[in-house]
């Protein structure tokens, strides 16, 4: 949709071993190096990006965002570039991809295709509450990004059905975001953040947005680590191409590419 490419993984199509198999693409997780490496690389070059055009965070649960115009290089004394604890991306450098990793958090993707921004957000509990969405959009805003016209998709993430947890942390998550209250499936209480995320999109006056419909913790084709704990880690990427006529490839084994 004018340009605007989003993509979600799941596990299948790369080389991990268990119990990080197949397509893991978190390198902090305890995986191979070389193999996560290699995942990158493929999930890549399947969505015609080069690998070394893709902006990995270092997420933290927080709200902090960092603009972008290029991957973390070389900082000023030659050394690697150390990558900034943020929890989300923004860019206005078209073809520069944005990754998020998530393992039943919810991975927000958004672009703007007429102000040529997009960004790239990591929201879990502690994400939503602490506000890293709208944070995301108001440093979208700032580069000419117009609310009215960002597109916004989330990936699989755990569902509010299957969430649980403690009744005060529900209550403290309901105070800040009421959309996110919920209940599990057996009536314990529990937290959606998917639903939270889509409240804030809509308070910070995004209107077109999707949500994927998988489950993390229910799917066995995806990652989650309330279930297995140790495990990989899926991405979600978006990027704006120049040439708005580009289609969008499948990653290997992908079920869903929420492409546009």
């Amino acid at each position: 949709m004018g340009g605007a490419h989003f993509a979600f993984t799941d596990r299948w199509g790369g080389v991990s071993a268990v119990p990080y198999e197949e397509l893991n693409l978190g390198g902090a997780v305890g995986d191979d190096p070389a193999a996560v490496l290699a995942n990158r690389a493929r999930a890549a070059r399947s969505l015609g990006l080069a690998p070394d055009r893709v902006v990995w965070m270092n997420q933290v649960h927080g709200r902090d965002v960092a603009v972008v115009d290029g991957p973390w290089g070389a900082d000023a004394d030659g050394g690697e570039q150390q990558v900034p604890a943020v929890d989300a991306v923004v860019t206005a450098r078209r073809g520069l991809a944005l990754a998020v990793l998530t393992a039943d958090c919810t991975p927000v993707l958004l672009a703007d295709p007429v102000a040529g921004v997009a960004a790239a957000a990591h929201a879990g509990r502690p994400g939503l509450v602490a506000g890293v969405v709208p944070a995301a959009v108001e440093a979208m805003v700032a580069l000419g990004a117009d609310p009215g016209r960002i597109l916004a998709r989330t990936g699989p993430a755990v569902c509010g059905r299957c969430y649980e947890v403690p009744a005060q942390m529900r209550e403290a998550v309901a105070e800040v975001v009421p959309a996110a209250r919920a209940e599990t499936g057996w009536g314990t209480p529990a937290v959606d953040v998917v639903a939270g995320v889509h409240a804030q999109l809509a308070e910070a006056g995004v209107v077109n947005s999707s949500r994927s419909p998988v489950c993390t913790l229910e799917s066995r084709d995806h990652f989650s680590y309330r279930r297995d704990r140790v495990t990989g880690r899926l991405a979600g990427y978006v990027w704006l191409t120049e040439d708005s006529r580009g289609a969008t490839p499948g990653l290997p084994g992908e079920k869903k590419n929420d492409g546009s």
